[in-house]
């Protein structure tokens, strides 16, 4: 009989190394649809390589992917620390967007380092203010966050499409639904010529480190981590768990937020319906990967983004489906939360009729 028993201690190097043994395995099983689907594993495996990290291209298409699935994945870790579900990324990143673009495209007139920092300022708290309706229903009526928050996101998505071929539709845009373009001071500077590489990235490593610093070394992080590991004992200590939680709920949303008006001022330049593929929804795989560690963040958002930009390249090189990058991140997750429970627990193998000790 095949049972779990818990372990006495959680070994740092045993909590580093899951997420790396997941992300492998993760790769390793994509081999078995590539198989199905007739593609010689060595040269389609080579090819997601060269695609995402083979040339200076790739490596700044990688990068530019990056940039959000950092945002998103801290927006993700830092709620889910407190056991607050933020499925809701994916609309705060809308949100942002929407913000920047109103107060982007016009509306002020000020120089580029007045500028930029109001438009994240905007985006961070359209971000927050969405995120404060599920937590705000969690903390009052006891309502499940994890559907609200879903359920949020078409919300969105649908008032940024009446927006879009409304209020805010570019008469420019030969009928498109697309807005205006942000102003150029509102651009953001590109890092890398001749590459779509941007100054978000730089933002996105600072909140990473500012993010680690604050959960590890401040009271509201110790705050953040009691009410998420033991919500009755933090409350028994004096701590307002509500309060807590209310401040968890705004830090995400807003981190999600900068997502957004990182893509439209650094990216693309203007508001679309299709300027996410999924990064909310991927900031999840992101922040699990990571073992929701800031830092880790940085590093799992690498990986995720390397699978998709390198996938697209497969794809063309071998002829298979691209959605294989979709299965590999799925699976990947499925990897972690099973390399987390092994962490946890320690695999017992007990002969029939033999007595527990």
């Amino acid at each position: 009989m095949i049972r779990l028993e818990p372990r006495q201690e959680r070994s740092s190097a045993l909590s580093i190394a899951a997420p790396v043994v997941a992300a492998i395995a993760a790769l390793a099983l994509a081999a078995i649809p590539l198989f199905i689907a007739g593609a010689p594993l060595g040269a389609a495996y080579a090819a997601m390589f060269n695609g995402a990290l083979g040339s200076q291209f790739a490596l700044a298409e990688t990068l530019t992917r990056t940039t959000p699935l950092i945002f998103t994945g801290l927006a993700v870790a830092v709620a889910f620390r407190a056991r607050l579900w933020n499925i809701g990324a994916e609309g705060q990143l809308y949100v942002g967007a929407l913000a920047a673009v109103v107060v982007g495209t016009g509306m002020i007139d000020a120089p580029g380092f007045v500028l930029i920092p109001l438009l994240f300022l905007a985006g961070g708290l359209a971000g927050a203010a969405l995120m404060a309706v599920p937590t705000g229903l969690k903390l009052k009526f006891s309502v499940d966050e994890v559907v609200t928050s879903l359920l949020l996101n078409f919300v969105v998505l649908l008032f940024v499409s009446m927006m879009l071929e409304g209020p805010l539709k570019d008469p420019m845009g030969l009928g498109w639904p697309q807005s205006e373009a942000i102003v150029d001071e509102g651009t953001l500077p590109v890092l890398m010529a001749r590459t779509r590489v941007h100054a978000g990235l730089i933002l996105a490593l600072f909140m990473a480190v500012i993010v680690h610093i604050v959960m590890a070394r401040t009271v509201w992080g110790f705050e953040t981590r009691a009410v998420g590991s033991n919500p009755s004992a933090a409350r028994f200590a004096g701590m307002s768990t509500s309060m807590v939680m209310l401040r968890v709920g705004l830090v995400s949303g807003a981190l999600a937020g900068l997502a957004g008006v990182s893509e439209v001022a650094g990216l693309k330049g203007y508001l679309t319906q299709d300027l996410s593929p999924g990064f909310g929804y991927s900031g999840i795989v992101v922040a699990m990967l990571a073992g929701l560690h800031p830092l880790g963040v940085v590093v799992s958002a690498f990986f995720v983004a390397a699978v998709f930009v390198g996938a697209d390249s497969m794809s063309r090189a071998v002829g298979v489906p691209s959605y294989i990058a979709n299965l590999t991140v799925a699976v990947a997750l499925l990897a972690v939360l099973v390399a987390g429970v092994l962490t946890r627990y320690r695999i017992r193998i007990q002969k029939p009729g033999a007595r527990n000790v």
